[in-house]
């Protein structure tokens, strides 16, 4: 049981550094007001994934050789996602942005920034497309609670995978944001939302092609 609960713990950790996953939280980490906002958002991240992840486990266990090839297709859409990610961030990358107003005869231009509107919904709903997509590690923890071929063990495993998810991702999204956080300045905010939705296009654009070629 001790090496089902390290394995589980290791492949849900490992499983939060994939490329496809640092990319997308990447692109929406920059709006974190606070290393506490980063966390959270990382947390909203890893609780969607957990969703589909368990709904994707039980789906496996249950019909895995009838559903396993289409469950792969989900890829598409997470390439998709990072397409569509990147195209955002790249637009944000001018973070304040001006607009003008007439009032009466005068007109003038007022500045507004960007904040962390919304943001955990996106950063959940992006969890959600990934648990759908990212089976690879779930497939092997399947893999080795077939030779007890219990669903409850399965779903233990899904749990304390789901728990290496969450930290891992904790991890990642507070070292990321940190230096965001501590710099706040609009010339580094900028270059980092383009780096990071020119990235995201990038690599989604090579899952595109991987899955079509």
């Amino acid at each position: 049981m001790l090496g089902f609960i390290l394995l589980a713990l290791f492949l849900g950790f490992k499983h939060s550094f994939d490329a496809d996953h640092l990319l997308a939280v990447s692109t929406l980490l920059p709006k974190a007001s606070s290393i506490r906002h980063a966390f959270l958002m990382g947390l909203m991240w890893a609780f969607g994934h957990m969703v589909t992840a368990i709904a994707v486990t039980f789906l496996l266990f249950s019909f895995r050789d009838f559903l396993s090839p289409v469950l792969e297709k989900f890829e598409l859409l997470v390439a998709l996602m990072l397409v569509g990610l990147g195209a955002i961030s790249i637009l944000q990358s001018g973070i304040v942005h001006a607009h003008r107003h007439r009032h009466e005869k005068a007109e003038h231009a007022h500045v507004h920034e960007k904040g962390f509107h919304h943001v955990h919904r996106q950063m959940f709903g992006v969890g959600i497309i990934h648990g759908l997509a990212s089976n690879d590690e779930l497939l092997v923890l399947i893999t080795a609670t077939l030779g007890v071929s219990t669903f409850a063990l399965a779903a233990l495993g899904v749990a304390i995978f789901t728990a290496g998810v969450v930290a891992g991702m904790a991890v990642f999204s507070m070292l990321l944001a940190y230096p965001l956080v501590r710099a706040r300045q609009e010339a580094l905010l900028k270059g980092f939302y383009l780096i990071s939705g020119l990235l995201s296009i990038g690599y989604g654009l090579w899952m595109l092609a991987a899955l079509v070629f």
